[in-house]
């Protein structure tokens, strides 16, 4: 199969885990391939990906091959393939925008963002990047609240022709305007806020799903999560949170059997703790009512290194966005939107989303089994 070439913007943590899952997958077979949800999508395994282009602000890792920016600091997820070899990619200043909380200025340097002192680029300079390197499907990791940044990055996808991963809750994909600007120029889009593969969210969505399975009476809820990465670090200004929380909590009231009062459900952000580096620790606990109105509680602890457990769905998400690009397809792609996704364009119960990705993939497979292959 050709190669799928990926653009990422924001060369952080969860850059770091995807382009090492790249690299640690390369020699693997199926039967060693523990991690991923799909070994092969469409042909394409994850050893057909390739990025051809980065972004980021950091002095630390501007200039910088890829393969060194994925292990500069801020970044402290686990390094599970160390070290990769050269790619001849180098990392593009990018533009900062909204991209950096002012309070961050305020925290020890290995744990912020130095802005290099280079020229930021315009939007043609980046369409030019994007257009020259082949790029064909752009990721965005930026910071959570990044709204202007991440709206610039969609405008140059757009003008370079590019699909487009939005990977944080600035809603793109899930916004009407912009999706129908995807669908004009015939171009994917996936998205919004990256759901991981075994985190917070899901599980929370998965036991609320539960409760409403089994007939118990959901009637408060909260999800409370701290971490010690640049994500928890730029969260703690919780000006820059809005659309994280209407992500979060959309995602679980949305397989609830009725949906609870603002005032029965908190999910969100709570905590920065430096020395939790990229480990992320979610506390749930569900209030319910089962048969003969008797009152029952649940408590889960769920600890996971945060960058790795989105990585996974990345893979898929990338495979995909390129799927579409094969079968002339643009707009929010529904199904692997709302399955890999916490804020889609539309809802859906996790099975249903399932279910929908499975058919858009193996729809996929017999289209390109035809006279259409690439």
């Amino acid at each position: 199969m050709p190669k799928i070439k990926i653009a990422v913007v924001g060369v952080g943590n969860c850059a770091s885990a995807l382009i090492q899952g790249l690299h640690y997958y390369k020699d693997k077979s199926r039967e060693q391939a523990i991690g991923l949800m799909h070994w092969e999508i469409g042909g394409y395994t994850p050893d057909t990906i390739e990025v051809v282009t980065a972004f980021d602000i950091d002095r630390r890792k501007v200039g910088k091959d890829v393969s060194e920016a994925v292990f500069a600091l801020p970044n402290c997820t686990t390094r599970f393939c160390e070290p990769i070899p050269g790619t001849g990619v180098t990392v593009h200043m990018g533009q900062v925008l909204d991209g950096i909380s002012e309070h961050m200025r305020d925290f020890d340097e290995r744990r912020t963002f130095l802005v290099a002192d280079r020229p930021q680029p315009d939007p043609q300079k980046v369409v030019a990047i994007l257009k020259e390197s082949g790029a064909q499907v752009l990721l965005n990791y930026l910071p959570v609240g990044s709204e202007q940044a991440s709206r610039f990055y969609a405008e140059c996808a757009l003008e370079a022709g590019v699909a487009l991963i939005n990977n944080i809750p600035v809603f793109i994909a899930s916004d009407p305007q912009w999706e129908s600007r995807f669908a004009q120029r015939n171009l994917p889009v996936i998205g919004d806020d990256i759901k991981s593969q075994l985190g917070a969210t899901i599980t929370h969505r998965v036991l609320t799903d539960l409760f409403r399975k089994r007939g118990v009476k959901l009637e408060r809820t909260y999800q409370l999560n701290t971490g010690g990465n640049t994500d928890f670090l730029n969260m703690l200004n919780r000006s820059r949170l809005s659309s994280k929380k209407k992500s979060k909590t959309e995602a679980v009231q949305s397989v609830a059997a009725r949906r609870l009062e603002n005032d029965n459900i908190h999910i969100g952000p709570s905590d920065y703790v430096p020395w939790q580096n990229d480990n992320k620790v979610c506390f749930i606990r569900m209030e319910g009512r089962l048969f003969g109105d008797v009152p029952m509680n649940l408590e889960l602890r769920l600890s996971v290194e945060d960058s790795p457990n989105s990585a996974g769905v990345a893979i898929d998400a990338i495979r995909c966005a390129k799927l579409a690009l094969d079968r002339g397809l643009g707009g929010a792609l529904e199904g692997p939107s709302a399955y890999f996704c916490k804020h889609p364009p539309r809802q859906f119960n996790d099975d249903e989303a399932y279910r929908m990705t499975e058919e858009f993939i193996n729809s996929s497979i017999r289209w390109l089994t035809a006279d259409h292959l690439p």
